[in-house]
């Protein structure tokens, strides 16, 4: 969503205590989260690293019919996904962020097969934007959120909101709210079958919000909001001529712990989030796990490997290094560097990314803006 292509209420609502930082920086060595992973164990054997263990990915066009370009969020059909409409088990959505010529003009969202057929699965209307807000839910539904300009510029970025697809990409509703919906940049879905928690990270405010949603039990249902909180707040967020946007962008959820793993574009870093579908009340920023100006170059998307590791999507927004373009990188949980690995000799590449299955295979997903397209890597 740069000019090199990165052309990119609440009810029931209450307060519950929040320990001190102090007690919490004692509790725990430097750079460990606190309360919020206090309980992580410490392995005794470290997981072998995923990036270094890539095998040659299968490359796959992102573009649709229309032309649009800068593939932003990608989504797997989980397995459980009802045999209704185009999309099967395993296959993967992508959204498209810009049109042929300018950022924020995207209509479309995409259906990729393991047999590398691509085609328009929902087409929305001119000038919507789809983001990195992309997910597909057990029950049948497709969750895309979107960020519009009118022309390609800052001066005109609107709060946008998130859409509510059916199977077969018909729009089952338009979710809006200028106070928790600031500019849905990414998002992450704990699915439970008929339960859900939606996390959306809000690039115009420096929020992140959580709406529970009850799914129904057929696609051609709404989906209900059940109830929607802000659970992070001040995160560094600013317009940008070549990005339209930077803020707080990429999630990851750790179930076992309830705790919400967070990387700002803005400043290089990834923070850890307490309590994550529990809270009801507003957890700032909560603490930071990476400040990496080394590795971390505007940081994008973010996601749990098979191995345990968190993989953070460089989108080369800030902190600009051409000696490591479009870089994937790979921390622990505590937040120690593992490794990296470029996806494109140029910047601006890799914006994000999503570990799934795809052809009955285990594979790292990526999308690469500079070509347009999604590379496809089998895991071992």
């Amino acid at each position: 969503m740069a000019n090199h292509q990165r052309q990119r209420s609440a009810p029931r609502l209450s307060c519950e205590g929040l320990e001190t930082r102090e007690m919490l920086n004692a509790a725990m060595p430097a750079l460990v989260p606190a309360a919020e992973i206090h309980t992580l164990e410490r392995s005794r054997h470290a997981p072998a690293p995923v990036l270094p263990n890539l095998q040659t990915p299968q490359l796959l066009t992102t573009v649709p019919a229309n032309g649009d370009t800068n593939p932003y969020g990608v989504a797997f059909v989980p397995s459980q996904f009802p045999p209704i409409g185009p999309l099967h088990p395993g296959d993967l959505l992508v959204s498209n962020f810009n049109n042929k010529t300018l950022q924020g003009l995207g209509t479309t969202i995409v259906q990729i097969t393991p047999q590398g057929n691509t085609t328009t699965f929902y087409q929305g209307p001119p000038g919507i934007g789809f983001t990195n807000t992309l997910a597909v839910s057990k029950r049948g539904y497709v969750i895309a959120g979107y960020v519009p300009t009118t022309d390609g510029t800052p001066a005109t970025v609107q709060p946008g909101g998130f859409l509510i697809l059916g199977p077969n990409g018909q729009v089952l509703g338009n979710i809006q709210n200028s106070t928790l919906l600031a500019g849905p940049w990414s998002a992450t879905l704990v699915d439970r079958g008929k339960t859900a928690s939606l996390f959306v990270s809000n690039v115009l405010s420096g929020t992140v919000s959580r709406y529970n949603l009850i799914f129904q039990l057929n696609g051609g249902s709404p989906v209900i909001v059940q109830s929607a909180v802000q659970i992070a707040s001040g995160f560094p967020h600013h317009t940008d001529p070549g990005a339209i946007v930077l803020g707080p962008a990429g999630s990851a959820y750790d179930a076992k712990h309830d705790v919400l793993y967070v990387v700002s574009e803005a400043d290089n870093s990834i923070h850890v989030i307490p309590h994550a579908v529990k809270t009801k009340t507003d957890r700032g920023t909560g603490t930071v796990l990476v400040q990496d100006a080394t590795h971390l170059h505007g940081p994008l998307g973010l996601a749990f490997a098979p191995n345990g590791n968190l993989v953070v999507a460089n989108a080369d927004s800030t902190n600009v290094d051409p000696n490591q373009p479009s870089e994937l990188v790979e921390y622990t949980p505590r937040g120690q560097f593992v490794a990296q690995k470029s996806i494109d000799p140029a910047n601006g590449g890799a914006f994000t990314l999503a570990f799934g299955t795809f052809g009955g295979r285990r594979v790292l997903a990526t999308v690469d803006d500079n070509t347009p397209g999604l590379q496809v890597y089998p895991l071992g």
